[in-house]
């Protein structure tokens, strides 16, 4: 990897975009501006089938990926995206949604987006090509070795994704490439690259298409599966998901009805005596225990529902 000095700043110079396949000119929409409306969205949709089979394809790399995070946060650490305009804000996406869905808030998992929060609704292109602040984002949050980095960039060579990036190696945390071509320069500068080739764009280098549906799938795929694998998940059922409004409490009392296999009336009575935690209102209606022993069966079985379920069954034999 290129040795870049801790105060190196300004914009990493770019190798040429001639050779990147999100770029490139996809041979089926040269006549796009003549087609009619039928003609258009019958492309956009057969070109978007080629996403699914080329995340597919990139399945041994994610599940590095899932592992290395997973191990990172059960160690105390911390996960952060970083990401430039669509890549960024597809990032900023995922972790909105982890807290609500999982119960992991900012203090666990973060989104950086070049720009900064101005870039979340509006287009802050220049700000992609600082490579020095890439790196200070990360150092203003203490980066350090329990933490891990995924720099998300289509072309895989964004400049303040590259450099945030190089700050996570230098201060020993891991390091994680999303792009959407072949030997991206992401390669130089992450301990696992996941490169989904999804190929040119129905409308040249739009990576808001192909590019951001392919990494949406990724992050789904990573925050998901590591959510699954710290406990946040029993069978398929959401286990921290945080009861905010009123489709929320229906949703609550189906996961615990389900989960325990209780009524819902008995579902609603578990959570308000749980304090509307779902995984202790889980434990109590499965083991038929009070709040304070599902709460020290889940200290036991560090937060898995299942572990702590057959903690109980075991001590009851």
């Amino acid at each position: 990897m290129k040795d870049y000095g801790e105060h190196s700043c300004g914009m990493e110079p770019l190798a040429g975009n001639s050779s990147l396949t999100t770029e490139e000119r996809n041979k089926n929409s040269l006549q796009l501006d003549t087609m009619s409306t039928q003609e258009i969205l019958t492309l956009i949709n057969a070109e978007d089938h080629k996403v699914a089979p080329a995340v597919a394809a990139a399945i041994p790399e994610i599940i590095e990926a899932v592992d290395l995070i997973t191990n990172r946060l059960k160690a105390g650490g911390r996960l952060f995206y970083v990401g430039a305009g669509t890549s960024g804000r597809l990032g900023i996406l995922d972790v909105a949604e982890i807290k609500p869905t999982f119960g992991v808030g900012l203090d666990t998992v973060e989104a950086i987006i070049a720009g900064g929060a101005k870039a979340i609704t509006e287009s802050v292109e220049e700000a992609e090509d600082d490579f020095h602040q890439g790196g200070e984002e990360l150092k203003l949050r203490g980066i350090g070795e329990s933490d891990v980095v995924v720099g998300i960039a289509a072309s895989g060579s964004t400049p303040f994704v590259l450099g945030a990036l190089v700050t996570a190696r230098k201060r020993g945390a891991a390091t994680i490439g999303i792009a959407c071509n072949h030997n991206s320069r992401l390669r130089d500068y992450s301990d696992v690259t996941i490169e989904v080739v999804v190929g040119p764009e129905v409308l040249t280098g739009s990576t808001r298409m192909k590019a951001g549906s392919a990494q949406k799938m990724v992050l789904n795929m990573i925050s998901t599966a590591t959510m699954v694998k710290l406990g946040h998940v029993y069978e398929n059922l959401m286990m921290g998901m945080q009861i905010t409004n009123t489709k929320l409490v229906h949703r609550a009392v189906r996961i615990v009805s389900a989960a325990a296999g209780v009524s819902a009336d008995d579902a609603a009575a578990l959570l308000e005596a749980s304090g509307n935690d779902i995984k202790t209102a889980v434990v109590m209606g499965t083991l038929q225990v009070d709040a304070a022993a599902a709460r020290q069966l889940l200290d036991r079985a560090e937060g898995y529902v299942r572990k702590a379920i057959a903690l109980g069954r075991n001590t009851m034999d």
